[in-house]
């Protein structure tokens, strides 16, 4: 199976890139499946219903959220309504929506998608990602119920992220991380068999803050004072992510690749 993951959609530019070359990599590159991580693509805090369904109307087969997953309140009962958006697994216990959940791709194959929250750094006390995926991993046995597993964690520290995908290697295709809006270089095949990278980055404009118009984020570096709100920078965005062929029989990756497509960075195709 081809997979495809991106990083989180920041902004309008964000969306405007995801829509304007998404169908095109699908059909180019062959994609069974994508997720994208959506939950920064409203403002840049949070995820709309309305974009969400433009987000899922070019393609997207699953959106992920995160941390600021029901900052849009209307993503509150949306998700509800919506299969294909799951929030973090291990977020409060009342959250409405699925931290994780099976579904069919191409020829019937199935794809198990969980989003987890790590715990380092982060602004608010979730519970513990290991133990809330354990459960979940057990119950959908790589190359059994599932023809392929992809692990979203969501957190700041790379320690964390790390130490999720040598706890999921063998037991999924894919773990990557989200939440930092910076890519990381060291996507690399575990011994286990479970693709893995720290970060996926963010598919905005990178001319920018991690996202963000660059004055009010210099303004409160340099002079440690708020003036006005944070806004998503609007210039032309790179598509940041990451690429997995996985073994239908066994779920295993077979090879992984960064993405990067246009904006600033340099490109990076599988």
């Amino acid at each position: 199976m081809k997979i495809l993951f991106l990083g989180d959609v920041m902004g309008r530019a964000g969306r405007r890139a995801i829509t304007e070359n998404l169908p095109r990599l699908r059909a180019e590159w062959k994609l069974d499946f994508i997720v994208v991580n959506g939950e920064n693509a409203t403002s840049g805090i949070g995820l709309s219903a309305a974009h969400a369904k433009t987000l899922l109307d070019v393609g997207v087969d699953c959106l992920t959220l995160g941390d600021h997953a029901f900052d849009q309140k209307d993503m509150l009962r949306f998700i509800e309504q919506e299969p294909r958006i799951i929030r973090p697994l291990n977020f409060s216990k009342t959250a409405p929506g699925k931290g994780a959940r099976l579904f069919t791709a191409k020829n019937g194959r199935k794809v198990l998608v969980v989003q987890v929250l790590g715990q380092v750094f982060m602004k608010r006390p979730f519970d513990d990602p290991f133990s809330a995926i354990e459960p979940v991993l057990k119950t959908h046995p790589l190359g059994g119920m599932a023809q392929a597993v992809i692990v979203d964690m969501h957190c700041e520290a790379t320690s964390e992220k790390m130490a999720m995908g040598h706890f999921c290697d063998g037991r999924a295709s894919l773990v990557v991380g989200t939440h930092t809006h910076v890519p990381t270089a060291d996507a690399m095949v575990l011994p286990g068999g479970t693709g893995y990278l720290t970060d996926a980055g963010m598919c905005g404009d990178y001319n920018s803050v991690i996202g963000m118009d660059k004055g009010e984020p210099l303004r409160r570096f340099i002079t440690g004072m708020p003036r006005d709100r944070f806004t998503p920078a609007n210039g032309t965005a790179t598509l940041s992510g990451v690429y997995v062929e996985t073994d239908d029989r066994t779920g295993r990756a077979t090879r992984i690749a960064m993405v990067r497509d246009g904006g600033l960075l340099q490109g990076a195709t599988p």
